[in-house]
């Protein structure tokens, strides 16, 4: 799964530690996220899309697999 979550962070102009304290999670967590090694659980996700007013599906892309590919 891709997200815009580093590009909206810093168009707000939040760092990782203030978004990562906001969210009750750590900085480690907010770096691994923006770099696509982790994805959130559905409670964080949703905690992002509201703490940025935003819907889920505009700061994470899910990308369906190529059937094919399987």
């Amino acid at each position: 799964m891709n997200n815009r979550l580093e590009e909206i962070r810093k168009q707000k102009q939040i760092t990782q530690e203030e978004l990562a304290t906001v969210l009750e999670v750590s900085r480690q967590t907010i770096s691994s996220l923006e770099k696509g090694r982790y994805n959130p659980s559905i409670m964080l996700a949703f905690k992002i899309a509201r703490y940025f007013n935003m819907s889920i599906e505009e700061i994470f892309i899910y990308e369906e697999e190529d059937k094919d590919a399987r």
